[in-house]
């Protein structure tokens, strides 16, 4: 028997919304045995059946819904229809060379993101109760892909993810199966990558922003282009491979530097596409101070908050970097900028990006505004599984 939690009168408004967590503040009482990581039945306070998922005492998430239906049964058959769903949803709606097959909660597996780079996986596990099958779900995923002729040849986990020590576990990272080299070449828009799984940022690389990238291809062509962030060179070498008169990209990490380097050889972009290791912050206003104007300048920073506590620095840090970027785009040329924090709404990034504007004076033309590509599909109601905000303006003077 599963142990049943009750939820408080009144509380449990995110799973009855459509979401999938229940925190510990919400839970009236536990009734039955358990153990950390276990299967519970999950009922509001007057006994109505709201589904079943993982417990943690760990974790201030303290459930993690996985069905509404309480009378399916776990096993594997269950998880061979989520993650049968997961693949049949990506091949419709993206490029399945390198994708991500499994985003948590919104594929209704939560605490799992699974990343395919061309014929290799890369396994993040960020919550115990999933932990525990992860095994059984990875060969389940190479059966699924083998059904359609793509052969697994290794498979990574990165579960280094600070994440986990909420949950009451170790970060680990390693082989699961036997070891193959970590250095995995993939294509996207035209674009040729060496993926690091092993020691890359997250999974080795942001399949989240594939279709932005190439969204900004289109602008580029013949055009002198400042990519900010460059990390491993992506926007950089997309604007390269439109065919860019010269691309700048910039990172605060050497090894990134040195990555996205050995990726513009690989793609012939060695004599257009240059990098530099250097802090944006610093560097934007010495580009300024120089004279110095771009055709197009693209802002890709990583999350300046990964929490609501921080979120009033990260507003000064958005509004610095695009007001600098605002400052380098010629009259009439291009800005592409965005955010990855979950916790940077739509609303008060789209506030901060006004603000930058009026403090230099320019006026800005919207081409488009983009979300993370649909093999991260925002779930409604789960509302961390909307992070990514994208925007493409053009920058004029005032008149």
């Amino acid at each position: 028997m599963k142990a049943i939690v009750t939820l408080k009168k009144g509380e449990g408004r995110t799973v009855k919304a459509g979401g999938l967590w229940i925190f510990d503040n919400e839970i009236d009482s536990i009734m039955g045995g358990f153990t950390n990581g276990d299967l519970v039945e999950v009922r509001d306070f007057d006994g109505y059946p709201m589904g079943i998922g993982f417990i943690n005492q760990n974790s201030k998430i303290r459930v993690r819904l996985l069905t509404r239906n309480v009378k399916a049964e776990i096993n594997e058959a269950f998880f061979e229809k989520r993650l049968q769903n997961a693949w049949d949803y990506r091949k419709k709606v993206v490029d399945t060379s390198s994708c991500r097959l499994v985003f948590g909660d919104a594929d209704f597996l939560p605490g799992l993101v699974i990343d395919k780079f061309s014929d290799v996986l890369v396994v993040q596990s960020l919550a115990l109760g999933i932990d525990r099958y992860k095994e059984m779900i990875v060969q389940l995923v190479k059966e699924i892909l083998l059904k359609d002729g793509i052969r697994i040849r290794g498979v990574y986990e990165r579960s280094d993810a600070k994440e986990r020590e909420k949950e009451g576990m170790q970060r680990i990272k390693g082989f699961l199966g036997e070891p193959f080299d970590t250095n995995v070449e993939i294509i996207e828009n035209g674009v040729k990558y060496i993926v690091d799984v092993k020691d890359g940022q997250k999974t080795g690389f942001f399949l989240d922003q594939k279709y932005n990238r190439l969204a900004i291809q289109k602008l580029c062509k013949g055009e002198r282009v400042l990519d900010c962030f460059t990390h491993t060179g992506s926007f950089a070498l997309n604007a390269g491979i439109a065919g860019a008169k010269s691309v700048l990209g910039v990172d605060a990490s050497e090894l990134a530097i040195k990555q996205a380097e050995k990726n513009a050889r690989l793609n012939g972009l060695e004599n257009t596409v240059h990098f530099q290791c250097e802090d944006v912050f610093e560097l934007l206003p010495e580009l300024e101070k120089q004279g110095e104007k771009f055709d197009v300048v693209i802002l890709d920073p990583p999350a300046f908050t990964k929490s609501r506590n921080s979120v009033k620095n990260a507003i000064k840090g958005y509004r610095e970097i695009n007001l600098r970027g605002m400052k380098l785009v010629k009259n009439g040329g291009y800005l592409a900028t965005c955010s990855c924090s979950h916790f940077m709404s739509y609303e008060l990034f789209t506030k901060t990006i006004h603000q930058a504007a009026g403090n230099v004076h320019k006026r800005l033309r919207q081409v488009e505004f983009r979300t993370q590509a649909p093999d991260h599909p925002i779930l409604w109601a789960a509302e961390e599984s909307y992070y990514l905000k994208f925007y493409i303006f053009q920058v004029c003077d005032e008149f």
